[in-house]
């Protein structure tokens, strides 16, 4: 073992790290304000990279066609989860938490089929785009340009959160409506509309992570099921609702998993859980201040 090699792992292990924060920020979101628990939404993460793949099969497989599809399929997943929301989850807003979770359990299985309806149960494939094929040398480490490209996106996806949240009035009323529903509904705000947008917005950050992550993964069903036990575990360890924490902890997901398989490959896919659970029992809290 070099420095290199472990090196470049580490930096593939930030960039992994990088799309469990995306997917799980939008999960956080609508913990944070809806107070669901949305078992669906790694679904909406699979239906994005399957409309990516789809994009790109009908704009074709050059430069535009991946930008074009990455601004295409994470929208069409959010005008689908702003349909689930109107449709479906509020009506049972002020139902029991086993409700909320039965529901959304029943939309993963009627996506799973939908899915193999329209794409088939093969595994599909896109190309990585030219312009970031290849690798480079960063403190030693081979780095494919694709996850530096990852590494570029999740802090741009964190600060633009962290921007609409906490400097916009939107993002302020989404705070707001966290808090306390009925005085944001006195002072005369739609808190309906604000939990249909934060549904949207959490819709459209897993077709994001979907239509990022399908380039260096076989596209397949299933997909769904392995995103959300992350998810869900890394909106936990870092505090329920909190963007920050969340962030940290798909960090922390993403390097032990990438230097799990490096170190202790008979057990790398249990090494998350592991340190999950070790930091729950340090901080069972989690790592920030739950936004509840």
């Amino acid at each position: 073992m070099d420095f290199a090699t472990f090196a470049s792992q580490f930096l593939i292990g930030l960039s992994r790290g990088m799309i469990f924060f995306i997917v799980s920020a939008g999960l956080t979101l609508v913990f944070g304000v809806l107070r669901v628990s949305n078992f669906a939404h790694g679904s909406l993460y699979m239906l994005g990279a399957f409309l990516a793949y789809t994009a790109i099969l009908w704009l074709g497989q050059g430069e535009a066609g991946f930008w074009l599809a990455l601004l295409i399929a994470p929208l069409a997943v959010a005008v689908i989860a702003l349909v689930i929301e109107r449709g479906l989850l509020r009506f049972i807003y002020k139902r029991e938490h086993l409700m909320q979770m039965l529901l959304t359990y029943s939309l993963v299985l009627i996506f799973g089929d939908l899915v193999k309806m329209v794409w088939g149960s093969d595994y599909k494939s896109l190309p990585v785009p030219q312009a970031l094929t290849g690798s480079f040398h960063f403190l030693e480490a081979n780095l494919p340009v694709y996850n530096a490209f990852l590494l570029l996106i999740g802090p741009l996806v964190a600060l633009g959160l962290w921007f609409f949240l906490f400097r916009t009035h939107l993002g302020k009323l989404c705070r707001a409506t966290a808090a306390d529903r009925e005085m944001v509904d006195v002072l005369g705000q739609n808190s309906t509309w604000i939990f249909a947008l934060v549904f949207a917005l959490g819709g459209w950050l897993a077709g994001l992570g979907g239509a990022l992550i399908a380039p260096t993964v076989n596209i397949a069903m299933g997909m769904d099921a392995n995103i959300i036990i992350y998810a869900f575990l890394i909106v936990v360890v870092g505090g329920l609702g909190n963007v920050w924490g969340a962030l940290i902890s798909s960090l922390i997901m993403g390097v032990g998993e990438s230097l799990g398989v490096l170190f202790i490959p008979d057990f790398a896919i249990i090494l998350p859980y592991l340190i999950a659970g070790v930091l729950l029992i340090i901080r069972p809290s989690g790592l920030l201040r739950s936004a509840w």
